[in-house]
């Protein structure tokens, strides 16, 4: 009786598993996988059981679409020794229901699923092993959001009815088992990236203040996301040394490298820029080289704040240090002293285009 109860949970087991895997997957894209699940009962002790799954889902193109099962088909071959307990009790067929547990993951999205399963009515031979199937239908998943989206399978709860041929209940009646997954193996069914965050261009006003020099010079330029890729123009700061030696120092802002940062319903540029100072001028008369510039990258953080929407824009700030300059001629240390130091600012509003 333990045994047969075995095989049945096998069964019921194999018939969650594709129920998982009925909400929706991957798009367009047959799945065939294997996997291990145990299922205790009490004498015959644990029971392992080989479920083979094969579907095919859509998934949407873009975010808000829907996630839908195209086809699925789950086996599970059902041991001689579990077939021979099942004829103990005088059983000629089994049936039942599954109810299996999955988790949904799409971006930010968690949604754990409870999934339904009708175990068909499977004939059981005198002997030897056989394979039984199941069927179910799950509605279609909304995803909302844009990034990773994973199915991953977990524990199952099997209730099963082992019959006569008469279509009388055995001495077994129906049972309940809970099942699980063996440990070392992948439990994602499905793994797909679904469309991506949407690309926003923006205009760029605003202004950079240098505390050192005492001075802020205008920026402009444009801003994209999510490359998180800033492009300023060329400006120009204005100062007096002493508090009034006349003075001028041009600027260059551009990015080193990749950038990075992180989107939400703002964003955080994780910035890292080079800063060319190509003309500086004290009483009109130019002072530094052409390749004067900072001795090393600049990294700063930009970030959204109050009234910022991704559609429209809005203020974006940030504050850097500036290192020593280099390249630019015999007043290079003097010039470096002038700008170098912590607490300038990028005070900038971006405008969607």
């Amino acid at each position: 009786m333990r045994i047969a109860r075995s095989l049945l949970a096998a069964c019921v087991l194999a018939f969650a598993i594709a129920v998982a895997l009925a909400a929706p997957a991957a798009a367009s894209t047959p799945i065939a996988k294997k996997l291990g699940f145990t299922c205790p009962f009490p004498l015959i002790g644990l029971q392992k059981l080989d479920v083979e799954i094969k579907a095919s889902f859509e998934v949407p193109s873009a975010p808000g679409g829907t996630f839908t099962t195209v086809d699925l088909a789950v086996a599970v071959t059902v041991p001689d020794k579990s077939t021979r307990g099942l004829a103990l009790v005088g059983a000629a067929s089994i049936e039942g229901t599954a109810s299996a547990g999955v988790t949904l993951a799409n971006g930010s999205l968690t949604l754990p699923l409870a999934l339904p399963l009708t175990v068909a009515k499977t004939a059981v031979p005198a002997s030897g092993p056989f394979t039984t199937n199941a069927s179910g239908s799950v509605p279609p998943v909304q995803l909302p959001n844009a990034g990773k989206t994973t199915l991953t399978i977990g524990n199952f709860s099997t209730r099963l009815t082992p019959k006569k041929a008469d279509g009388s209940a055995t001495g077994l009646g129906s049972f309940t088992s809970d099942c699980t997954l063996d440990p070392g193996q992948d439990p994602v069914l499905l793994s797909f990236d679904l469309g991506g965050p949407a690309a926003h261009d923006y205009g760029v006003t605003g202004s950079t203040t240098l505390k050192a020099l005492g001075a802020t010079a205008p920026l402009s330029g444009a801003f994209a996301v999510p490359s998180f890729s800033p492009a300023f123009d060329r400006t120009r700061a204005e100062f007096k040394v002493f508090g009034f030696v006349p003075g001028t120092a041009d600027l260059q802002f551009t990015p080193d490298g990749p950038q990075t940062g992180e989107l939400g319903d703002g964003f955080v540029a994780h910035a890292k820029l080079a800063l060319a100072v190509p003309q500086v001028t004290l009483f009109g008369l130019p002072v530094a080289d052409a390749g004067c510039r900072a001795s090393a990258p600049i990294p700063v953080d930009l970030r959204t704040g109050p009234g910022f929407a991704l559609a429209t824009g809005g203020p974006v700030t940030g504050t850097y240090a500036i290192p020593p300059l280099a390249g630019c001629g015999a007043f290079t240390a003097y010039l470096s002293s002038l700008v170098q130091g912590e607490g300038n600012t990028f005070a900038l509003t971006l405008t969607a285009r």
